[in-house]
């Protein structure tokens, strides 16, 4: 794994110590972070130096001339175990003359969408084969290291195909930017020799934390892979589902992966992702779907069970060996947690806000449990939409009241206000969220201030979790995984925090950077 240092504020001595400890290499990217001292990252860092000039031609953030950035790469030589070189711009005789192969990372970078350059957008064949002379031109250079990141928007799906073509240990490729995170977490099982994360947060161009690595998918190990889950969505980043499905399936030892697939047409996706452009020749066996795919989800499977028909949407699609199979699995969740809780929602007055997915799916299940369920929504024309679907009926949220009812759902992701006056709840009312955040939300703060039974999105989520596993893989969740240890929080965890704290040195302070 290779750390790459990103932002000014990452280069402290408590931070390189517990790089140390989980990182093969550190990469500087010094088109970010200018020049550290070589001298001061090996007294902290024990292992070898990448440095890295990414010119704004190629999405960084060096505008160099060509004097300056000669200059610097050759400095960096002298210095640095590993030097980046872009193809093909810095391929020059005079600098191949005096960095040797050993010490050569050649690089290419795609253009973004708009930017001049070659990009493929439809055609996986016609992508792969536009990576493969990509690839066969840099090879040309001799190299310890090629590297091929290529624009997701464009063909940056073919990045595992070419991997899987080239064979060889000398090679890695992924997809730039949010879209191209399951590229970079799959390329070492497909053979790439690194993977890099971040040691600060996630970044724009899609590469994870180094955390995120370690907490979230269990690099370096690679157990053998055979088949591919996931999540789709507009912003998986943010979900805890990959780390909990994976700690699953490593625990189980099931020769699968659960990546992040973020998606901006599910029906688009679901043909490229079940049919020739399948990632590298794994099959993909099962996605959990969020926001704003749901109702898509139904379109797409074979068949539909009868909550997800009622509802029109589904959060769940697996393949059960002979067809595509689409659930919702927010009702099981919102039921057990209130089981849990030793709620009995027969005969409540319950009012569910949000008229999503999740929301007509829980209302759904609460009338069949014998609730009295009103539907609320801030937009007038879905609560109407899903007043006539589930013949329940409406209340527009600028008119809603929670007064007069025992039971109140908040189905929505907005969770900084109150979506109802908490004040106005009566006092024998259990309120129940179905989004979770790191911190209590504005409504579950408001809630137990006053003394209230609330039911919070995390309770919500293992719930969910658990049997969206079951439905994905045909086995339990096990009893014994610490689904709640390994959730402090939506965020992955600091590298400081996955490492036993390292002895301080005298000089500089911990707070210095080197």
């Amino acid at each position: 794994m290779v750390a790459v240092i990103a932002e000014p504020e990452e280069l402290t001595v408590p931070r390189l110590h517990g790089l140390t400890a989980v990182a093969d290499a550190l990469e500087v990217r010094a088109d970010l972070v200018g020049d550290p001292d070589p001298y001061l990252l090996r007294r902290y860092f024990k292992g070898p130096l990448v440095y890295g000039l990414r010119s704004s031609r190629h999405g960084g953030g060096s505008r160099a001339g060509p004097i300056e950035r000669r200059t610097r790469l050759l400095r960096a030589a002298a210095h640095y175990d590993l030097v980046d070189l872009e193809a093909m711009d810095d391929l020059l005789p005079e600098m191949l003359a005096r960095i040797p192969a050993r010490q050569r990372r050649i690089s290419w970078h795609s253009p973004e969408p708009g930017r001049p350059g070659p990009c493929v957008d439809d055609d996986p064949l016609e992508a792969a084969r536009a990576l493969w002379w990509r690839f066969v031109v840099m090879a040309a250079t001799p190299a310890a290291l090629y590297l091929i990141e290529s624009s997701a928007a464009c063909h940056g799906s073919a990045s595992p195909q070419l991997l899987t073509g080239v064979k060889r240990a000398d090679v890695t490729a992924f997809a730039s930017g949010p879209a191209g995170t399951w590229t970079r977490v799959l390329a070492p099982w497909l053979g790439a020799p690194v993977v890099f994360g971040r040691v600060g947060a996630p970044g724009a161009d899609g590469m994870p934390s180094i955390g995120q690595l370690l907490a979230d998918y269990g690099l370096p190990a690679l157990p053998p892979l055979r088949f591919l889950l996931g999540i789709a969505g507009s912003a998986p980043g943010r979900s805890l589902s990959p780390r909990l499905h994976n700690a699953a399936l490593r625990h189980l030892r099931l020769p699968a992966l659960y990546l992040p697939f973020q998606v901006d047409s599910l029906p688009r996706f679901w043909q490229w992702a079940t049919g020739l452009g399948a990632p590298a020749a794994l099959p993909l066996r099962g996605l959990t779907v969020t926001a704003p795919h749901k109702q898509n989800a139904v379109d797409v499977a074979d068949v539909a069970d009868r909550e997800a028909l009622r509802s029109g949407a589904a959060n769940l699609l697996w393949y059960d060996g002979e067809r595509w199979r689409a659930a919702t699995t927010d009702p099981f969740a919102a039921l057990s947690a209130l089981d849990l809780a030793g709620v009995d929602p027969g005969g409540r007055s319950a009012a569910v806000i949000g008229c999503g997915g999740a929301g007509r799916a829980v209302a759904s299940a609460l009338r069949g449990a014998g609730g009295r369920v009103t539907l609320v929504n801030r937009g007038e024309v879905n609560g109407r939409e899903a007043s006539a679907r589930l013949r329940l009926p409406y209340v527009p949220l600028s008119r809603f009241s929670p007064a007069g009812h025992t039971l109140l759902v908040h189905a929505t992701p907005l969770v900084e206000q109150e979506p109802f006056p908490v004040a106005d709840v009566e006092p024998d009312a259990v309120v129940m969220e179905m989004a979770y955040r790191d911190r209590p939300t504005a409504l579950m703060s408001a809630v137990r201030a006053r003394g209230l039974l609330g039911i919070d999105g995390w309770d919500i989520l293992f719930a969910e979790v658990r049997e969206q596993f079951r439905l994905l893989t045909g086995h339990p969740m096990p009893e014994e995984l610490p689904l709640r240890s390994l959730c402090p929080g939506p965020h992955p965890p600091d590298v400081l925090a996955l490492t036993s704290p390292a002895p301080q040195p005298a000089r500089p302070s911990s707070g210095e950077a080197p």
